[in-house]
């Protein structure tokens, strides 16, 4: 970010300030995918409705809201081979569906914790399951933003003071106050990558740690100087 006083003839200063607020996720959201393949679309898709039906009633059975629960994709394709002299062959039919699902409850007192849940749906859904990984995030986001905003307004009066004081002169009125978004954009959750393995006794839990993220905001602010 660039800092700069304007002419005396103006009279003003005019600086960036940038702020961060830092806190532990509580909410995560997980992808919980199924693709089922069979000779036959109606085989494919029946299957692939009932391991997802399965997965959902795990989820349900741990106390995940239904509201919580949706389905964010759903598609059916054909699988092809091809052969020399023949092209493209059909050789059976992959139907997937994915759900999109919000776990509140992530603290270290939950019971059950996010990994057993996640654990516990994709045994239910067995061999057809796939996880598209976890966004890890904020159910108030406006909160931290709030602080983060706080946090940039008192780094942009420093500056700002400093410079007035350079130039032997002290802040008058702001005269302008702007959010710069194109230089910090909404906050994006920390993404991260989940792989569960699989035993004789079925999915067994993979630890997730929580760590901390964090939420900036920058802005850019006018003064007057006296």
């Amino acid at each position: 970010m660039s800092e700069k006083s304007d002419s005396a003839e103006a009279g003003a200063v005019t600086v960036f300030g940038n702020g961060t607020a830092r806190a532990t996720p509580d909410l995560m959201r997980v992808t919980i995918s199924v693709e089922c393949r069979a000779s036959k679309v109606a085989l494919a898709y029946s299957k692939a409705g009932e391991r997802v039906a399965a997965v959902t009633r795990s989820l349900r059975s741990d106390g995940v809201a239904g509201s919580d629960i949706a389905t964010s994709g759903l598609s059916v394709h054909t699988e092809t081979v091809w052969t020399e002299g023949q092209g493209n062959r059909i050789t059976g039919y992959l139907a997937s569906t994915s759900l999109t699902v919000a776990l509140r409850d992530i603290g270290d007192d939950a019971d059950p914790g996010p990994a057993t849940i996640i654990a516990n749906a994709v045994e239910a859904g067995g061999d057809d399951v796939r996880l598209g990984g976890l966004n890890l995030t904020f159910a108030d986001q406006e909160s931290l933003l709030v602080e983060a905003r706080d946090a940039a307004w008192q780094n942009a009066v420093v500056k700002a003071e400093q410079y007035a004081r350079r130039a032997g002169r002290s802040l008058g009125a702001v005269l302008e106050i702007t959010e710069n978004t194109s230089a910090a954009p909404p906050p994006v959750p920390r993404m991260k990558a989940m792989s569960v393995s699989m035993d004789a006794y079925g999915a067994a839990p993979v630890p997730v740690e929580l760590g901390e993220s964090e939420i900036s905001a920058v802005i850019r602010v006018t003064w007057q100087l006296n």
